[in-house]
């Protein structure tokens, strides 16, 4: 009964083979091993875009950061949610690498506005040499609150940024997620909607440990590289991480893996539903944010149930409504959630 997040759950059995077959002979490090190269052309295939740049680093918070300071200079800003990942999760990361470059949020609880985000930039007076001048978008796909963004969403708020001729950065930690659960393609979601770089996740969604960088404008390439040198996040046995996104990409394995992690959620939140928990956010994708009395909650920890609570301790008034974070991963079994419901 573990849901606390998708980054506990085990490594997809493909992204593991590959893995192993990439630790029995050697390859060329940082980088160029040839099977990069597999990566390379498949992820290009699979974004329909044969002049993308691509890199792998490990983490998502260094996926982001480094995209972002590639676009972002150190008197500029980033606009963003104010609950986005690389505010409410990432300890300063993207200022720190773009050498001070802050963050403008945008006041919401989920998703931002066209309207509030067009506010928002026009608020940063361009030439105003006391203040702080616009640099880049940023929108997070799954959303912190488990919602799921809509072609026509983020086509509006990349509308408002190309109005103001700033680059879009588009956080897809859980990028696969949100592919299935639209049901569109990967170039649909990405450059076709107006994004101009992205992080494409692979830690959260069945990896041991690796995110793509892609860039629709491969200018930025040598700028990147140097960043993520610089930065030390450039693997010199890169093969481990070029062998987990070939494993990944598969077969359409990190789809796969999505819809399952997705299934999962939606029959937790069906269950949750029909026991008469409320639900703080739509579940779209794999995270679920709901509401039960406290003595509820007390119970399912005691019976080994792993998972964050959002607004309230454990401890205190029985008949409390407090809310939690529940995420669903690929490799979750229906006996699991069943065995987590029978609890109410």
């Amino acid at each position: 009964m573990f849901f606390a997040s998708d980054n506990a759950g085990p490594v997809h059995p493909k992204v593991m083979e590959r893995v192993i077959a990439a630790n029995t002979a050697h390859q060329m490090p940082y980088g160029n091993d040839t099977i990069m190269d597999e990566v390379r052309e498949r992820i290009r295939a699979l974004f329909e875009a044969p002049q993308a740049e691509v890199f792998l680093v490990a983490t998502g918070t260094a996926a982001n950061a480094l995209a972002l300071a590639c676009y972002t200079q150190p008197w500029q800003t980033t606009f963003c949610s104010k609950v986005a990942h690389i505010q409410e999760d990432e300890c300063n990361a993207p200022e720190f690498y773009a050498s001070g470059a802050k963050l403008t949020l945008i006041d919401t609880d989920d998703k931002m506005t066209p309207s509030a985000l067009d506010a928002a930039i026009k608020g940063q007076v361009v030439g105003n040499v006391h203040a702080a001048q616009p640099g880049a978008v940023s929108i997070t796909q799954v959303t912190e609150r488990g919602s799921v963004h809509s072609l026509a969403e983020i086509q509006a708020l990349t509308a408002v940024a190309k109005a103001h001729s700033l680059p879009v950065h588009l956080d897809g930690a859980r990028f696969a997620n949100a592919m299935v659960a639209l049901d569109c393609t990967a170039a649909e979601m990405s450059w076709k909607s107006g994004v101009d770089v992205l992080s494409f996740g692979g830690t959260k969604n069945g990896c041991m440990g690796v995110e793509a960088v892609v860039f629709f404008d491969p200018s930025k390439a040598w700028e990147f590289e140097l960043r993520r040198k610089r930065g030390a996040h450039l693997f010199s046995k890169h093969r481990f991480l070029s062998a987990q996104m070939a494993g990944y990409l598969s077969d359409d394995t990190f789809a796969e893996i999505a819809v399952q992690a997705n299934k999962n959620a939606a029959y937790l939140a069906e269950g949750l539903g029909k026991a008469g928990a409320g639900f703080l956010h739509e579940p779209q994708a794999n995270m679920i944010f709901a509401r039960w009395p406290r003595v509820l909650h007390q119970k399912l920890h005691e019976a080994g149930a792993r998972y964050y609570l959002w607004d309230g301790p454990l401890d205190g008034p029985e008949d409390e409504v407090i809310a939690a974070r529940l995420v669903c991963d690929w490799s979750l079994e229906r006996s699991q959630i069943d065995t987590f419901l029978s609890h109410f």
